[in-house]
């Protein structure tokens, strides 16, 4: 048996902690620059707030109806998702970290004294203990259907009590003929639209297919799926993996309009995309930077450009990194365009232990030992503590956050006092 456990309204949960008085209050988070809802509590959805909603066109119902609103505190979240995730550890000894507020566990490698549900049931309110933060766990034979017994522990947590376990046939076909297609993990919107349009509407009639079509308009990965969701065991917990691609980028708190600007930015991001390269030791051959303008503008019109550069030697250097990020920025910015956001993305990585030299090449000792001083040194004392002189310190994080909340747990000076 699979379970995933997963935080509820997480980025909210995470303010409420130190903040009870905003307990069955509405209660919103907002994205970089306060631009658009990231997380809301049930009260707030009741309310008509939908996720991703921009905030400015919902103003006027905030204040109307009080609603507590924050800015994005992802050193706050961060931390609690470290405390959740290490809670689950110390009861489960096969588990899959998937995402921020996520965890799946696999009890096939795990004995239990007590049934699963009641084990679950546990393990959640010492979490809510220890913690303070709140979850729901779904329980099956498959990772699929633990995601859909999820869903159905958040969707009825006065029936489940945030505890839900597929045990049998008859639970696994009512869940499925619940769940709408394009809610079943797996199942994109791509997808979910081309299964609308052929009446097939809710996971039930995804399993009936026939496994040809499913394997010539789906893949493999579909085909996987069906597996899943008919009870046979087809995905087990996967292992960190490093990624493919590392992008940084962020929507600016004011418009830029001069390249000097712009190349701070983009210089701040490549600093800290060359960090992540390295933490996971990994080198780049390729770069790509992006630039836009102000979408949500409806007068203008839209502004859009990017620029790939393929680097003559593989790197993880910030200083290399950043020296050909600005130069593939001057070749698609025109001075004195209103930009709101760009970023950069490191693509075709590979191990640094496969480093391809040319015959008039060789590798920079010297560079690649300061990067890793550097790193040593912000790692002991916080981002940019040394920085490329390109750009100043307080660059890559600058945003609005009129609304920041105390990083309660990461800030000796932000520590709540008692009276």
């Amino acid at each position: 048996m699979f379970a995933l456990l997963d935080c509820n309204n997480f980025y909210v949960s995470c303010e409420r902690v130190f903040r009870p008085d905003l307990n069955s209050k509405p209660v919103i988070v907002l994205s970089n620059n306060d631009g658009c809802v990231i997380s809301r509590s049930n009260e707030a959805k009741a309310l008509g707030i939908p996720m991703g909603a921009p905030i400015f066109e919902y103003r006027e119902l905030i204040e109307k109806e009080n609603v507590e609103y924050f800015s994005a505190n992802f050193s706050l979240y961060g931390d609690f998702s470290r405390r959740v995730m290490n809670t689950v550890a110390n009861f489960c000894a096969n588990i899959e970290i998937y995402s921020i507020d996520e965890v799946f566990i696999d009890f096939y490698k795990q004995q239990t004294n007590i049934p699963l549900d009641v084990f679950c049931s546990e393990l959640r309110e010492t979490i809510l203990q220890w913690t303070g933060i709140p979850v729901s766990i779904g329980i099956a034979p498959t990772k699929a259907l633990a995601k859909i017994a999820n869903r159905i522990a958040k969707k009825f947590p006065d029936k489940t009590n945030h505890v839900y376990l597929i045990d049998t046939d008859e639970k696994r076909l009512k869940a499925l003929r619940w769940i709408k297609v394009e809610d079943i993990w797996g199942i994109g919107r791509q997808y979910s639209r081309k299964l609308y349009r052929m009446n097939i509407n809710t996971g039930y009639d995804f399993i009936q297919l026939p496994d040809s079509w499913i394997h010539k308009h789906m893949t493999i990965q579909g085909l996987r799926l069906k597996k899943e969701l008919t009870g046979i065991s087809c995905l087990t917990l996967d292992e960190v993996v490093d990624k493919k691609n590392i992008s940084v980028g962020r929507t600016f708190e004011k418009e830029l309009k001069t390249l000097q600007e712009l190349n701070e930015r983009i210089s701040a991001f490549a600093s800290k995309a060359a960090e992540k390269l390295r933490k996971q030791q990994s080198l780049c051959s390729s770069i790509l930077i992006y630039i836009h303008s102000n979408f949500h503008k409806k007068n203008e019109v839209p502004f859009y450009r990017q620029s790939y550069i393929t680097l003559p030697i593989q790197t993880a250097s910030s200083i290399e990194i950043s020296k050909y990020a600005k130069f593939a920025l001057q070749k698609i910015y025109p001075e004195g365009q209103a930009i709101k956001k760009a970023g950069i993305i490191l693509t075709n990585l590979l191990p640094n232990k496969y480093i391809n030299l040319s015959l008039f090449e060789e590798f920079k000792e010297k560079e690649h030992i300061l990067m890793n001083v550097i790193d040593d040194i912000n790692k002991r004392y916080g981002d940019f503590s040394i920085h490329l002189a390109s750009h100043e310190p307080s660059l890559k994080w600058r945003t609005l956050q009129q609304k920041l909340s105390p990083r309660y747990t990461t800030r000796w000076s932000d520590i709540l006092k008692v009276k």
